[in-house]
């Protein structure tokens, strides 16, 4: 299968307006299913997965926890969640992080999660800001 290729902007647009797309019930049934619960995601990184991502890089309280292209915020909000660490969730389209605000709201994590649009390529950060990195589902 071929790449989808396009410029920057149209790129950034498809996410757009795939993140403000409402998820429709049968999808959500189907990521209980194949993923182990209703993330409220469009991504294919399972439950399963994230937990032993949280074991391998040891996330707990304290620890730092940078999610690149975090759309929605799955997983990083189900990270900080389960684990006590904080997180910082990054992407482009605004439209995905303010998914991802609200549900970090309803989640009771604002305190310990952080929103940045910015891109993979050029992140506002500084060297050593974060004790680990995640970016699942990402090109």
């Amino acid at each position: 299968m071929a790449a989808r290729k396009g410029s920057g902007r149209e790129i950034t647009d498809r996410f757009r307006e795939r993140y403000s797309e409402r998820i429709p019930e049968a999808l959500r049934t189907l990521q209980k299913e194949v993923i182990g619960a209703d993330v409220g995601a469009q991504g294919y990184t399972t439950v399963e997965q994230a937990d032993l991502l949280a074991k391998r890089l040891r996330l707990r309280p304290g620890i730092s926890l940078l999610d690149v292209g975090s759309g929605r915020g799955w997983p990083g909000l189900y990270l900080a969640g389960k684990t006590g660490c904080r997180v910082v969730l990054t992407d482009v389209p605004l439209s995905g992080l303010r998914v991802a605000h609200r549900r970090a709201q309803e989640r009771k994590l604002l305190a310990r999660c952080f929103l940045s649009a910015a891109s993979a390529r050029y992140l506002p950060f500084r060297a050593s800001s974060f004790d680990a990195v995640v970016h699942t589902d990402t090109l």
